[in-house]
């Protein structure tokens, strides 16, 4: 016998947890199924304990830099114990919140791992060994990703680290190394050289951050080089093997090996999806090569019924992604319909620091296109409040359609680049041409005063 429901939320992520309680709110009987917490990778893994992690780091990082600022503080240590403390707290803050909602609005919560027995129907692995069967005619799959393993002779033999463990290490590695040069690299990377470590970053393509445009991947790795970070581009991982109290790692760079020792490996290759248990054959719900659920604009999968929101359907991993799929299917499930994924804007944060904004279409996008475009550019030396706060580091660029004036696309390399894109996305959304930016009155001196002279860099 199955437990009926009039819809079953897989994973209470960010667009799980939320369309579970718009479900429940309009009076549905519904069921989330989560294995392991509520709030998805953000909060529990991600984004909230990250940035909560980044911005002790940052502390550090100014602590160190004081007597630039006329300020003497003496030695700084990190206690990374503390700042360890710090992160479990806020992430029990944000989960707690998360699950009261669910409960205030009447979701029924099943603790478990759930799989496909049929169409639209699954059963539940409860955490006590028990199992139980549920059904439903709409489903939902927030299911999520995880880190990936790379296939590197030796690494099943040392101890690593991954972007959710090395969170959890209370004392500063002496040499961090780390295989990957994008995203959770680079943060990670930098965050823990700023509390004390030695860092290597080890990168396999010729440039860190493959879907930048050149010039930013070279100033990104050019500001880390400046932070006393080791980047090593075109660089192989070969094997590992441990060695004393660490590890070593053999890469290939410019055709010879080089042995990388340290005490401390991060893996951050890239991230799976949660699917290889879930029976999708059993639903009908296809997969592409990599694992990740197919859906079409409107997040339905190939099975009748079943829809995939989040990471799991391998498009961008963003909580605001996550979060706007949400809202889609809100909108055709529970609304007047209409909701799509297509032509929607993606800005992205990455949480160096300087931070990297991005929205729309890079250069690289651009040209790509054959779009007729004009590039502004401004380095961040050129800004009044980077200069006033010594946080001068980077550049901004926009691209501009060469007809119509519309901004098509924009990067911020710098100062709260992240707000600043969100300025400029802002602008895109209004259909503001770049001329209204470069004649604004922005109040002085703040960064967004930067549009003047970012734009008037395309005059004549």
């Amino acid at each position: 016998m199955s437990d009926r429901f009039d819809a079953i939320i897989v994973g209470a992520g960010q667009s799980g947890g939320p369309l579970a309680g718009a479900f429940a709110r309009a009076g549905r009987h519904v069921a989330i199924v989560e294995r392991a917490h509520v709030g998805g990778t953000c909060i529990n893994e991600g984004c909230t304990p990250t940035k909560t992690m980044v911005a002790s780091a940052r502390v550090a990082y100014l602590a160190r830099r004081a007597a630039g600022y006329g300020v003497d503080l003496g030695d700084v240590r990190v206690d990374l114990a503390r700042v360890r403390e710090r992160k479990r707290a806020i992430v029990d803050s944000f989960r707690g919140g998360s699950e009261r909602r669910l409960a205030d609005a009447g979701v029924t919560r099943i603790d478990g791992d759930a799989r496909f027995v049929g169409a639209r129907r699954l059963a539940v692995r409860l955490h006590d060994g028990a199992e139980r069967t549920i059904e439903a005619p709409i489903v939902v799959l927030n299911v999520g990703a995880r880190p990936s393993r790379p296939d590197l002779p030796g690494l099943d033999t040392v101890p690593t680290l991954d972007s959710t463990s090395i969170m959890e290490l209370d004392v500063v590695p002496e040499h961090l190394v780390v295989i990957g040069g994008g995203y959770v690299g680079l943060e990670f990377g930098q965050m823990f050289r700023r509390f004390g470590s030695a860092v290597t970053v080890v990168q396999r393509a010729p440039a860190l951050l493959g879907r930048e445009d050149p010039d930013v991947a070279d100033a990104v790795a050019q500001l880390l080089r400046e932070d006393g970070i080791d980047v090593l581009l075109s660089a192989e991982p070969l094997r590992v093997s441990r060695t004393g109290g660490g590890i070593a790692l053999v890469v290939r760079v410019d055709g010879e090996e080089r042995t990388l020792t340290g005490s401390h490996l991060l893996v951050a290759a890239g991230r799976v999806p949660n699917t290889d248990t879930l029976g999708l054959d059993a639903a009908g719900v296809r997969t592409d090569a990599r694992g990740f659920v197919t859906v079409n604009e409107r997040l339905e999968t190939s099975a009748e019924g079943v829809y995939a929101t989040g990471d799991v359907t391998g498009g961008p991993a963003f909580t605001h992604i996550s979060y706007d799929d949400f809202r889609i299917l809100k909108r055709n499930l529970l609304g007047a319909g209409g909701g799509t994924t297509a032509g929607r804007l993606v800005p992205y944060t990455m949480f160096i620091d300087p931070q990297l904004g991005r929205i729309g279409l890079s250069e690289s996008d651009a040209a790509a296109a054959g779009r007729e475009v004009r590039v502004a550019r401004l380095p961040m030396s050129s800004v009044a409040r980077a200069l006033e706060t010594d946080e001068s580091r980077g550049f901004m660029k926009a691209v501009v359609d060469a007809h119509t004036d519309q901004i098509l696309g924009a990067m911020v390399l710098g100062m709260e680049g992240g707000e600043l894109i969100s300025a400029l996305q802002i602008a895109m959304m209004g259909q503001v041409p770049w001329p209204r930016l470069r004649d604004g009155i922005f109040a002085h001196p703040g960064l967004a005063e930067s549009f003047n002279n970012l734009f008037a860099t395309l005059d004549g």
